[in-house]
This record gives C-alpha cells, structure tokens and sequence, in this order.
C-alpha cells in the first residue's frame, strides 16, 4: 500500500513538471512572437511617421518620391472593401445560417461542409486565377473595381460561413425551444432570438476575414490591379439626377498592399520610406475597422435582454 502511495506521489510531480515546462515553453513562446510582432510594428513606425503628411495622403503616385501620395491606393481600398464587405457578408451569413438550422444531415451537406472548410485555407493566388477565368474573360467585368471586390469576397466567403456556423452552434438550444414553445415559427426564433445572441461572435469572423482581405495582393494582381495610377474613380454620389453613380464600380483600380509592392520594389530609399508610411496607414485602416466591429458588438450585445 505505502509503495502505491509512492508510485501515485511521483507519478503527480512528473505531471506537474510537465505541466510546468509546458507553461514556460508556451509562454516563450507567446512572448516571441508578440515581441517580434512589437518590433516589426515599431521599425514600420519609426521609418514612416515623419514621412505622414495631409500632401502624402492626397497626393497621386510619383516619380519623385517626396510628391508621391497614396490618395489613389487608400480610395480604391476603400471602395473595394466595400463591394466585398456588400458581397460576402450577407451571402456568408446566410449561408451559414442554411448549413447549421435548414440543411439535413446528408452526404450532400456534409460534402458541401468539407469543401467551405478546405475553402478557408486555400492561397489567395487561387482566387486570383479563379476570378480571371470567371469575372473578367467569362463574365466580361474586366479589371475593374467590382471584379476585385467579388474576388475578394469569394476570399473572405467561407471564413464568413464557417464563423456564423460556430457561433450559431454556442447558443443554447433551450433558446429555441423556448420561442417554439411560445409559438414561433422555425424563422421567427433564428431572427429574433438566435441571430442576436450569436451576432457578437459573427462580427468577429467577418472582421477577421475582411481584415485579411484589406492586406491581399496576389489575386489582385492576378485579374489586373495597376500598379501606378493617377486619377481616381467617379464618384458614387453626383450632384445632378439621380444623384447616384454605380459607374465607379467599372474604374480600374490600386489598393494600398499593391502600391506598398511599387514603392518597395524601387531602389531608391525615399521610396521605401513611403511604403512605411503607407503600411501605418494600412494598419490604422484595419485598426479601424476592428475597432468598429467591437463597437458594433458591444452596442448589440448591450441591447440583448437577458
């Protein structure tokens, strides 16, 4: 019995020294990379803020690197984030709304599963070939605005889907009984009483995806995003009748990853300085959104009545 006892003793100071090597190591870990991550973001800071000016956020690209700007790059990064964001999310949250409450448990539903599963990690370069095929020879689009925005919809789609079947597969299932039991139908219970309680969590995957989307070059080189380019598109919002312009939608187009790519691929070192400069930018942006989506998440969450 003592030898047991023994055995039992050391058997649970092995355990916890591993348990303790494997803190310190995961810890090492963490801090290497945070640090790494402090490091890049500071040198990224340090080399471009000087270089911040209301001239080189309004000015077009230049030969000259002093007179270069990033006006057309963060405007057409904006317009295609929005085609995106108006593209993916509402097809990607329906469609995770579909696969986790209406479809059955068949093999067609689990090879659909598979596929928006394996989706997520395919390189971006694939869906720069796959838009080229489709929206510009195909569906004749060219290369313009909107066939970027698809593209990298078609990017961020199943991050979208897979982040609303999660969060939709946390909330409690006596939620739904509780409005079947109050005489909801099947959608009245996912709209008013699902939807809300998992929207926190969908706001996250969606900012995820649209975060990684605003840092993509590959596809949009690939379907013929230019790299130097001095005018900007109309506007979507004119002063005669009808007042609005979806004509912007055909514009050709840069966003900021791409004109970061020229200015670094250059010699001289006044452009690498620009390309910091527009890689803070780059991030305030994605910082920005993030920090819209917390907001957004907070007001709704703080709207739900427990």
């Amino acid at each position: 019995m003592q030898q047991d006892l023994q055995q039992v003793k050391k058997i649970i100071i092995r355990n916890k020294l591993w348990q303790a090597i494997f803190a310190v190591v995961g810890l090492l870990s963490v801090l290497v990379g945070i640090i790494t991550l402090i490091t890049l973001v500071l040198d990224l800071f340090i080399d471009g803020l000087p270089r911040l000016s209301w001239q080189f956020l309004t000015s077009f690209p230049s030969r000259k690197p002093e007179e270069a700007g990033i006006l057309a790059a963060w405007v057409g990064t904006v317009l295609v984030m929005i085609v995106t964001a108006i593209a993916a999310i509402p097809v990607g949250i329906a469609s995770g709304i579909y696969l986790e409450e209406y479809a059955g448990k068949n093999w067609l539903t689990g090879l659909i599963e598979i596929n928006v599963t394996n989706l997520a990690g395919v390189p971006s370069i694939i869906y720069g070939l796959l838009a080229l095929g489709l929206f510009v020879y195909q569906l004749n689009l060219g290369e313009s605005v909107l066939t970027a925005g698809l593209t990298l919809a078609l990017l961020v789609l199943p991050i979208v889907i897979v982040t609303t079947r999660e969060a939709l597969r946390a909330v409690p299932n006596s939620i739904r009984e509780a409005a079947y039991a109050m005489g909801a139908s099947k959608w009245q219970a996912i709209w008013d009483h699902v939807l809300p309680y998992s929207i926190g969590s969908i706001l996250t995957g969606v900012i995820i995806g649209l975060s990684r989307a605003v840092g993509e070059t590959a596809p949009l080189i690939t379907i013929g995003a230019l790299t130097f380019i001095a005018f900007l598109p109309d506007p979507p919002i004119k002063a005669e009748f009808p007042y609005i312009s979806f004509s912007w939608l055909q514009a050709p187009f840069t966003v900021m990853p791409i004109q970061m790519f020229n200015w670094v691929s250059r010699p001289e070192p006044d452009f690498q300085f620009n390309a910091a400069a527009a890689g803070v930018v780059l991030i305030c942006m994605t910082l920005g959104m993030n920090a819209l989506a917390i907001y957004l998440r907070y007001r709704i969450r703080k709207q739900i009545k427990w």
